[in-house]
């Protein structure tokens, strides 16, 4: 691995983010070799070196890297007060793993699960836009001015909705079936998104995060991601 930024070890380690890591060095609860470590940069092979937080020695992981197809009523915190399912109970893996963003209890549908991070914090950074695909089951026959208002952007409490692409896949008088692509991960978006055009979702379900989808996945089932879909997220770019 050669020598790296003290900090880049310890977020990849899961100490918190790089710049929570920074800080945990100005602070002088870092030592590298029993040695104080509190001036930037300081460089470390975490392969020889003994780097502690507040005394306690940190582990290099190894990174693991899952894709789940949620199913309904299953929550993508890590703890909760009520005891209901979580994603990271469906997944089995030794690593203490987190989801990268959320889907809501009442939705399904693809979501990667990891102990990275660096990875996750760059993934649900605004800046970089990963696109996401769902498909909305809607009450009633969803008119072409609501589709163009959503293709638009509507305003919610956060501002304007960006990029937005909607594909009407059936229509009729009781329900239509809709495929939506957005860019944002606001809370909850795509139901909000919709109410604001005044269409009541019945079921929703995220098809596709960038290039990965839930192709012979089925619901409650998970895979590990491969490393040619590790490395495509690593190179996503805003």
């Amino acid at each position: 691995m050669g020598e790296v930024r003290l900090q880049k070890v310890l977020a990849a380690a899961g100490v918190g983010s790089r710049r929570k890591c920074e800080e945990l060095i100005v602070a002088g609860v870092v030592r590298v070799n029993r040695k104080v470590a509190d001036r930037l940069p300081v460089f470390v092979d975490p392969k020889k070196d003994v780097i502690t937080v507040n005394g306690r020695k940190i582990a290099i992981e190894r990174k693991v890297y899952f894709l789940l197809n949620k199913p309904k009523d299953v929550i993508c915190t890590n703890s909760d007060p009520q005891g209901r399912k979580k994603a990271i109970d469906i997944v089995k893996a030794r690593e203490r793993i987190f989801c990268v963003g959320r889907l809501d209890i009442d939705s399904t549908g693809v979501i990667v699960l990891t102990n990275d991070s660096e990875l996750t914090n760059k993934l649900t950074h605004p800046r970089y836009q990963l696109p996401k695909t769902y498909i909305a089951a809607v009450k009633g026959q969803i008119g072409g001015e609501q589709i163009e208002k959503l293709k638009k952007g509507v305003w919610l409490a956060e501002g304007k909705t960006g990029r937005t692409s909607v594909k009407v896949l059936k229509r009729s008088f009781s329900e239509s079936l809709i495929e939506i692509t957005i860019r944002q991960g606001l809370n909850r978006q795509i139901r909000r998104m919709l109410a604001k055009v005044g269409v009541s979702v019945k079921s929703l379900k995220r098809t596709r995060i960038g290039r990965l989808n839930a192709r012979g996945l089925g619901v409650g089932k998970y895979r590990e991601l491969t490393r040619a879909e590790v490395a495509y997220l690593k190179k996503v770019s805003p």
